[in-house]
């Protein structure tokens, strides 16, 4: 039998058992607004029991390690998640942003609307000028303006898309920094926590940190993890290692691939790396996707105008018989412009099919026409019908990012939830546990007392007062 003596431990060890288990639901209830966090546990064994004729009786209990309630799949899954949301996020900050470059106001569905002072309104008042001077009632002067504010929107437009693809590119390097901060930080986590697991610890703070690093690393960029034996983890991208035990073995950098459009590379290796997620991924994803094509259909559109006004306006003559002139100047986008010797003196506006010929508004009835003019090289549409359809390929992209922002949210939101209900704190469970655990310290606590008062009645046995 184990006896008074033996008792008594037993009763010891149920009192630290229950203190060391208080400690662990306050530690929960601390932490219960901290979203790294994952909810912990005492781990609660048997003594080794000992061996009576009646059987064995035990010794008590005692804690044998503390345990955090973690998910390693859920996790896994909110980490490929991440990298979905952060590249769509990305992607729809991008096209928002190439929006507001235009200009124009897109609606739900893609199209372009009304707006004021947008490229549309001004091809169309450009036109419209044109047209005014085959009835008389414009004025050279008119047209110039109205080819002017054609030409600076173009050249605006290109130079905001040129910097918004700019912009993209520091992103994406700003990202590559973030994220090699990230790896150093896991690899140093990892070398802790092989020194605390090898020396038969736990180190449920590390995996919590730890944990985040890794969802914030695969928030920038596509990453695969592996969990070793020694509690670290490895991690790739692209297939490359990166971190490897408690060592960052390779590191991400930029590289050119021409024309100033960065790519990923490791520092190992001058071959780029296949990003496809985070935000890394989804701004390279939009500048040479989204953003490359509207500056590219921005550049055609440009060139034609250029093009077929010039084609048209070269062979007219002015009031004074001057003739041969272009009307643009430039090759797209970024560079069109208005002949500065027409811009000087509008009355040089070719206006008429020959010299002489008073009243021949011909050229520019010619001119007026190209609105409603199909062109091969825009796919057989109109020079305003090109664009509508630029601004709605836009639109559309933008409603593509943004739908696929919002699913990949939502998934996002409902793993989160999952976790939640799994590793979360719940202050009402804590607060059950802690009076199911106080409970049990007095149960302990009042067996003691019992045991005290036993001993105290054997002690008077062996010295019995004389009387």
């Amino acid at each position: 039998m184990l006896g008074l003596f033996g008792t008594l431990n037993s009763a010891a060890s149920s009192l630290a058992a229950q203190q060391e288990a208080m400690a662990v639901a306050g530690q929960n209830m601390a932490n219960v607004n901290n979203p790294a966090y994952a909810r912990e546990q005492a781990v609660v064994q048997n003594n080794m029991p000992i061996d009576t004729p009646a059987g064995e009786e035990g010794t008590g209990v005692g804690v044998v390690s503390i345990t955090e309630v973690r998910d390693s799949l859920l996790d896994s899954q909110i980490q490929s998640e991440n990298s979905v949301t952060g590249s769509y996020t990305a992607q729809q900050t991008a096209l928002q942003n190439a929006e507001a470059c235009l200009g124009e106001q897109l609606t739900n569905s893609g199209n372009s609307a009304a707006s004021t002072g947008g490229l549309a309104e001004m091809l169309s008042n450009l036109f419209n000028s044109f047209s005014s001077m085959t009835t008389g009632t414009g004025d050279p002067a008119t047209v110039v303006q109205a080819a002017q504010e054609v030409a600076n929107q173009f050249n605006q437009v290109s130079a905001s898309l040129s910097q918004a693809r700019g912009n993209l590119n520091t992103s994406i390097q700003n990202d590559v920094a973030s994220s090699n901060q990230d790896l150093s930080q896991i690899a140093a986590l990892n070398q802790q926590m092989i020194v605390v697991q090898a020396a038969g610890g736990t180190a449920n703070n590390l995996v919590d940190e730890r944990e985040q690093t890794i969802e914030n690393l695969a928030g920038m960029v596509n990453i695969s993890t592996s969990a070793q034996p020694n509690g670290s983890v490895n991690i790739t991208i692209g297939g490359v290692p990166m971190v490897t035990g408690g060592n960052a073995v390779d590191s991400l950098q930029t590289c050119d691939a021409g024309g100033g459009q960065l790519l990923i590379q490791d520092e190992n290796s001058a071959a780029p790396l296949a990003v496809t997620g985070g935000s890394i991924g989804g701004n390279i994803a939009a500048r040479d996707g989204a953003l490359a094509g509207l500056q590219t259909s921005l550049d055609t559109l440009a060139s034609q105008l250029i093009t077929q006004v010039n084609n048209i306006y070269t062979a007219g003559c002015d009031s004074s018989g001057g003739t041969g002139q272009d009307f643009f100047t430039g090759t797209g986008a970024s560079d069109i412009g208005v002949n500065s010797a027409l811009v000087s003196d509008p009355s040089q506006f070719q206006a008429s099919s020959a010299p002489g010929a008073g009243g021949n508004t011909q050229i520019a009835l010619s001119l007026a026409n190209l609105a409603t003019q199909n062109i091969a090289a825009l796919g057989g549409q109109t020079l305003t019908q090109s664009y509508a359809q630029t601004v709605s390929n836009l639109g559309a992209a933008i409603d593509t990012a943004t739908g696929q922002l919002n699913t990949s949210q939502s998934i996002g939101a409902t793993l989160a939830n999952q976790r939640s209900s799994e590793s979360g704190v719940s202050i009402d469970e804590e607060m059950t546990n802690l009076m199911q655990f106080q409970k049990a310290y007095e149960a302990s606590a009042q067996l003691v007392t019992t045991l005290n008062a036993m001993m105290q009645i054997v002690i008077d046995m062996d010295n019995p007062i004389s009387t």
